[in-house]
């Protein structure tokens, strides 16, 4: 897997360089601010970037803003986000596209490079991994304008678990359901939020972006 990191603290960017090459990753960039993420974006083939929101020189948002560049300019690439803050317009933004292939970490909640590594190769693939505690703002941001009134408790447990993204196996595992059980609750999220079968979307994104829906 090949990747682009930019993180401007030193001793972490160095600890990602490490882990990321001692599992098998070719980081073909490592940068530390904002112009240099955006050339490396532009110029180098990747698999995934994994991205500091804050970088030099203003430290407001351009690790997201060269993302979505990045991503206006290459649909789908695959963006892991590692950040301080939980700011819900910037996952909202990231997940605007629906077609997967993002996460947003915060990175006092990554505790081992299990963790770490097990939401790189997910973004990777296409999926989406959230921090628990974004999903929770997201969705209570969401809920407090009613969108998700349709749903069941259970329902809202299965959302949660797949806007993390998790699999069925692991939500099945998590709430202690049958695999069928988990078809039934997707396919029932689905039919409520209205998100139709079809070759082109991401029928998981698209049911997180549902509930960002004003």
């Amino acid at each position: 897997m090949r990747v682009v990191l930019a993180e401007d603290q030193f001793l972490l960017r160095d600890w990602l360089i490490r882990t990321l090459r001692d599992h098998g990753c070719e980081v073909v960039a490592a940068v530390d601010n904002s112009p240099a993420l955006r050339k490396a974006l532009r110029e180098e083939q990747m698999d995934l970037a994994v991205l500091d929101i804050r970088l030099p020189p203003s430290y407001t948002d351009e690790g997201l803003q060269a993302a979505l560049h990045a991503r206006r300019e290459r649909p789908g690439l695959p963006v892991l986000i590692l950040s301080q803050y939980v700011d819900q317009l910037y996952a909202q933004e990231l997940l605007a596209g629906g077609q997967g292939a993002v996460g947003y970490l915060l990175k006092d909640r990554v505790t081992n490079t299990a963790q770490f590594m097990d939401a790189a190769r997910t973004v990777a693939a296409g999926g989406t991994v959230m921090d628990p505690e974004v999903i929770a703002k997201l969705l209570a941001r969401s809920e407090a304008r009613g969108t998700t009134a349709d749903l069941t408790p259970r329902e809202h447990e299965v959302l949660r678990l797949m806007a993390e993204g998790r699999s069925n196996t692991a939500i099945m595992s998590t709430l202690h359901i049958s695999e069928s059980a988990v078809a039934k609750h997707t396919t029932s999220i689905f039919g409520k939020l209205g998100i139709e079968a079809s070759a082109d979307d991401n029928r998981r994104v698209l049911a997180v972006l549902a509930y960002l829906k004003r």
